[in-house]
């Protein structure tokens, strides 16, 4: 294996690692600094008005999506990646010094906004640029393998942010922990940010899109180029921009419920002691991530398809049960034993779904059209799945939620069962014909990427 083509998946994934542990890291500490910003009263009101700003945060990535799509479309890759990442700093350190509900009111909570729309215009244009940036930077038949690193940097993210959770509370008293130490993780967030955008600005482009005419490109200005990444090249293909928005349905509901969600539920509604509940999903989530390259390789094998309905069939049918027993798991190992399994299932969602997206696009259109149907699609049903978990809570029908739950997965297995297959896709010829790529035999494949 070369090493250039590995250095681009490692630059790419690691700019990815901390983009997501600074917006996991806000859900892990929820339940820590929910007090701080809003006035006394019942706990699980402070954890919905938390929960509601991290929805406003999803609400601005398609407004991220749409201008960071823009210029990864028009201005490479790279350029969206290293912008991504110095706007995440910035909502890092907004967060690390926003002032306390007794200190300014209502002012805190103003601030913590503000920082989560940052958080929401950078990660809405992270996905996609890394998105992209990972499938066009592999070879054909790797794009699968390369990819599903996306969902291992993001994993990793969080399970750092779990990590240093589970640190500071066997280190911490509950009571400085609430106090001051919940800032600590957002200020580790800030400082890594500031090393990626130092790696990001010395990363390749991809050859692929560096094959694209362009106004700076071989054949001179162009008007085909001049709509690069514009709402109006994304209409060509409404097909695909609606059949992002259905395929991730029903997967970013079942991520974020057994990820970001996870803990608290746990803690909430079985009844675990909060560190008990954070090591359950530290430890699940630490073979969730060991599993993303096992099973994008396999996509590679035997196709994106079989995957994503495996997924979206275990998804539907094992929702309920899982959920139910989950609120019964009255200690570490049967909590763990049902929380891996329900990361497995969602496994055949997580380690492709970024390849088959941009694998739906051309070169000049592939990061918007990636960008903004997941970003909507993530407004409407990601950024909202904790909120909407504990507004059945509150309601007392907490077992409505599982329901929601499965059904948007029956949703997303409609459209897997009808979609057709991208793994052969040649990424340079996408929307001229959909020609096939060759898929070469896994034992002569060079590594993922293309050397530079």
């Amino acid at each position: 294996m070369s090493q250039g083509p590995w250095k681009k998946i490692y630059v790419g994934s690691a700019g990815n690692l901390v983009e997501w542990f600074d917006w996991f890291v806000y859900a892990s500490f929820a339940t820590y600094f929910a007090g701080a910003f809003f006035p006394e009263g019942n706990d699980t009101a402070k954890l919905m008005n938390t929960a509601g700003i991290f929805a406003v945060g999803f609400f601005m990535r398609p407004v991220g999506g749409w201008l960071l799509g823009r210029v990864a479309d028009r201005r490479g890759r790279k350029t969206a990646l290293t912008l991504t990442v110095t706007l995440m700093s910035a909502s890092a350190v907004l967060i690390a010094v926003a002032p306390t509900y007794a200190v300014a009111g209502y002012g805190g909570a103003a601030v913590l906004l503000i920082a989560r729309l940052l958080q929401g215009l950078s990660v809405g244009g992270e996905y996609a640029a890394s998105a992209t940036y990972l499938t066009e930077a592999s070879a054909p038949g790797r794009r699968g393998l390369a990819s599903s690193f996306q969902y291992v940097s993001m994993t990793a993210g969080q399970i750092l942010g779990l990590g240093i959770l589970l640190t500071l509370q066997s280190t911490m008293s509950d009571e400085a922990l609430h106090s001051w130490g919940w800032r600590i993780p957002f200020v580790v967030g800030a400082l890594g940010a500031a090393v990626v955008f130092y790696l990001r600005r010395e990363m390749l482009e991809t050859e692929v899109y560096e094959q694209l005419d362009g106004p700076d490109g071989p054949d001179g200005p162009q008007t085909a180029a001049a709509e690069n990444g514009t709402i109006r090249a994304l209409l060509a293909h409404k097909r695909e921009a609606f059949l992002v928005v259905a395929l991730t349905m029903g997967g970013t509901v079942a991520y974020y419920t057994y990820t970001t969600y996870l803990t608290k539920y746990l803690s909430n509604s079985a009844g675990l002691p909060k560190q008990t509940a954070t090591l359950v999903s530290f430890c699940a989530l630490i073979v969730f991530a060991c599993l993303q390259p096992l099973a994008g390789a396999l996509s590679d094998r035997i196709g994106r398809r079989p995957l994503l309905i495996t997924f979206a069939l275990g998804s539907t049918f094992l929702t309920v049960p899982i959920m139910t027993l989950l609120k019964q798991a009255g200690s570490f190992w049967p909590a763990f034993g049902l929380s891996l399994l329900a990361l497995v299932v969602i496994t055949g969602y997580t380690s492709i779904n970024a390849c088959v997206k941009a694998e739906l696009f051309p070169t000049g259109v592939r990061a918007l059209g990636v960008a903004l149907p997941y970003a909507v699609a993530n407004a409407l049903f990601g950024g909202t799945a904790e909120y909407v978990a504990l507004w059945f809570k509150r309601s007392g029908a907490e077992s409505g939620y599982y329901w929601y739950v499965a059904g948007c997965a029956a949703v997303s297995l409609v459209v897997y069962l009808t979609m057709r297959e991208t793994r052969d896709i040649d990424l340079a010829t996408v929307g001229k014909g959909h020609t096939a790529a060759p898929a070469p035999a896994p034992a002569t494949t060079p590594a993922p990427g293309p050397a530079s």
